[in-house]
């Protein structure tokens, strides 16, 4: 008895080593959306190309990279197909990563599939939940800790989710990923989320909070201006919620929204927001068109398409964000244009033109063909003379000659498009007929394993196109009507459904056509008409909170934060490169939402212009004039827009000696040389200048500094007015 007394006595004393509980991480491979179809019918939206690999390699390559040690990846419909791409890569053979799938035919939400794993008992503590069509570059460290240290303080802090700045645009209520504008009420203090609604009511003008939110908070922050990104942090309660309520089937509609407003139990949510990191995901075309863009100009690094974070990678980058592969086969009078990648084994014609576009493997393009903003999946033909612009090629596809894809065309699997024929916008065409019941989002995008479709035709599943055989192609496509697509065309065009038209060019890869915008733009006029208080739904910082003894009207509606919109507006222009007719009409919205006039407009795009020069690189003030120059030169019709008279030109004037003395002081040595430039490239008018001038005779003399400045060139104006005068 005393030796077993004695070796307790020496156990309890030596320390315990607790033991090591990796990170884990639950990858949803199913979307449960209908937004890709009819591609998904055919094929996971996990497994489709993003640039040059599977949309699921970004997600686990960030996961490694991020420090998660096990993910169970989980995958209902075409599950054999996901299985097997893993089986036949490295992820299951990585050191220190264990990718494990999870399988199940009879779930039908994400509710039920975190149920299901629930149920599995293999999640042993805090772990991170994602999507596989998610791409991130971020760090896990920050966001961890914060979780971990609010757990210890209170046991109701069960989540937290990634956020990012993001300002939708002011005329189609939408972000740049396509997605619907995001309105988050969050303590500025605790970061703890008290509001989350993505189905806004614009026609109503208003978004109303309870009052009981400020109950015992000093202040809260109103956003429309964030990005969810889909990454959470989560607590081993969040899958025993789930199990506990299963009217808990979407992640953000039934659950998030649903921990919010109860009351009882006291869960609590918390937001991270990442700022230079980049983390986003692809809910539709539009944001599968984006992500695609923001990968080829690099802002993912390392995910990248020369960096092999998975597999090998003979794909190097060249000038002008142009990658190609080691393996192509490209006509000295083809021209490839910048932000493109070209996969190995594709051949390209005499006087082909491709640009900002992306090529995959073994592809065979013509001569003489126009590909402009598409994505051309494996092994697709394009014979002569084809024109192609914003659309959606996917493998095996042919185009015969003459043949023009119009934008935001999709063309699935094995599709053949006759002989000079036009394929009309935002058609989707699929050897698949079209289900003649078709679910909403908030239904299974799937029905069974093999197929992924319910209610097709018997002659469809005759083919197994969706298990890959490869019969014969004649054999395959001699049954289907040619009409639809041209002599020699293969496939059916898929009809809109009701009311469904506006989805097509909002979640489009195709850019929005300017009369759409317009048409919106009219739509909202007309609601302000006949809106009983003359408002729209506002911007981030002015929704109202609901309170029966005040109104909490929080009005952020002043000149600065109309220059901040404005600015926003500007930059995403540049960096989009999207069209002149196209930034007015944001630039009109905000006009109208500001209450605001055209010389408000004039000095905001102006201020914007600047500071874009300003940011240039540059060492000596010629090269900043140099920087400014080409910036009017580039986005003159956009300020010349907004001049409608001498006194807007004035203003304009008067705005950039502002600029000079307070908020961009090193214009100041050279106002003399850029307003030479705006009076040269006609921007500025010689009266605007002269009348100035005349202005500041009787001002003081610190108000006469850039008249001064500029008074040669004045002096030589007026010199060439009293000439012609003469």
């Amino acid at each position: 008895m005393g030796a077993q007394k004695k070796g307790a006595s020496r156990a309890s004393e030596e320390p315990v080593e607790l033991a090591h509980v990796p990170l884990q991480a639950i990858l949803l491979a199913d979307s449960f959306t209908t937004k890709f179809r009819p591609i998904t019918l055919e094929r996971p939206k996990v497994l489709l190309p993003l640039v040059n690999a599977p949309m699921i390699s970004y997600t686990l390559a960030w996961l490694e990279s991020a420090g998660v040690e096990e993910v169970f990846v989980f995958c209902c419909a075409h599950s054999k197909q996901i299985i097997s791409y893993l089986d036949n890569s490295d992820w299951f053979s990585q050191p220190n990563f264990t990718v494990t799938t999870i399988e199940s035919h009879d779930s039908v939400s994400a509710g039920d599939a975190l149920r299901l794993i629930y149920e599995r008992n293999v999640i042993h503590g805090d772990f991170v939940l994602i999507s596989g069509d998610t791409v991130s570059n971020m760090s896990l460290t920050q966001v961890l800790q914060e979780h971990k240290e609010r757990r210890k303080k209170d046991s109701n802090a069960v989540m937290t989710i990634v956020i990012k700045r993001s300002k939708p645009s002011q005329i189609t209520h939408q972000s740049r990923l396509g997605t619907d504008e995001l309105f988050m009420a969050i303590d500025p203090n605790t970061k703890q989320l008290l509001y989350y609604e993505d189905k806004a009511d614009h026609a109503k003008g208003s978004i109303y909070l309870d009052k009981l939110l400020l109950a015992d908070k000093s202040s809260i922050s109103l956003h429309n201006d964030r990005q969810d990104c889909f990454i959470d942090i989560c607590s081993p309660e969040v899958l025993s919620l789930f199990t506990d309520n299963f009217d808990y089937q979407h992640l953000r509609r039934h659950f998030l929204k649903g921990l919010l407003v109860d009351d009882i139990m006291g869960y609590k949510i918390f937001t991270h927001e990442i700022h230079s990191s980049y983390a986003a995901r692809i809910d539709n075309f539009r944001s599968y068109d984006t992500i695609s863009k923001d990968i080829i100009q690099r802002w993912t690094y390392p995910l990248v398409p020369d960096v092999k974070f998975f597999g090998d990678s003979s794909t190097k980058l060249e000038r002008q964000g142009m990658y190609r592969a080691s393996g192509i086969g490209q006509s000295r009078s083809a021209q490839i244009g910048p932000f493109t990648v070209i996969g190995n084994g594709t051949e390209i014609g005499d006087n082909s033109k491709i640009s900002n576009s992306v090529i995959g493997e073994g592809c065979s393009i013509g001569s003489n063909v126009s590909i402009e903003g598409s994505y051309i999946w494996d092994n697709v033909t394009i014979e002569d003379g084809c024109k192609l612009r914003h659309a959606i090629v996917c493998d095996g596809v042919i185009i015969k000659s003459g043949a023009v894809l119009e934008p935001g065309v999709v063309l699935c699997f094995k599709v053949m498009i006759g002989h000079q024929f036009i394929v009309p916008s935002y058609s989707k065409v699929s050897l698949l007929q079209q289900p003649i019941k078709q679910d909403s989002d908030e239904e299974l995008e799937y029905a069974d394993n093999s197929t992924g479709i319910a209610e097709i035709s018997p002659l469809t599943h005759a083919l197994n196109i969706s298990n890959g055989e490869t019969a014969n192609r004649q054999q395959e496509t001699q049954c289907w009507p040619t009409s639809e697509l041209g002599t020699g065309g293969a496939g059916y065009v898929w009809s809109v459904c009701e009311g469904g038209h506006d989805e097509e060019w909002r979640h489009s890869v195709a850019p929005i056509p300017a009369e759409k915008l317009a048409e919106v733009i009219q739509a909202a006029e007309d609601d302000l008409e006949f809106a009983q208080d003359g408002s729209s739904l506002p911007p981030s910082g002015e929704l109202k909170l609901d309170s029966n003894d005040s109104d909490y009207d929080v009005d952020s509606r002043d000149d600065s934060y109309f220059e901040n919109e404005v600015e926003a507006t500007f930059v995403r222009a540049v960096d989009e490169n999207i069209k002149v007719e196209n930034v007015i009409l944001e630039v009109n919205s905000l006009r109208l939402s500001y209450n605001k006039q055209t010389a408000d407009c004039a000095g905001a795009i102006f201020y914007s212009m600047m500071k874009l020069a300003l940011e240039t690189s540059h060492s000596l003030a010629v090269d900043l004039v140099q920087a400014t120059t080409k910036v009017i030169t580039k986005w003159k019709g956009l300020l010349k827009y907004y001049l409608s008279d001498i006194d807007e030109e004035i203003e304009v004037i008067m705005k950039f000696e502002d600029m000079c003395l307070e908020s961009a002081k090193e214009f100041s040595p050279v106002f003399e040389k850029i307003l030479y430039q705006l009076y040269d490239q006609e921007v500025i008018q010689e009266e605007a200048i002269l009348r100035w001038d005349d202005e500041k005779t009787y001002a003081d003399e610190s108000d006469k500094i850039f008249v001064k400045q500029a008074e040669t060139f004045i002096h030589w104006l007026r010199e060439a007015s009293e000439e012609e005068d003469e």
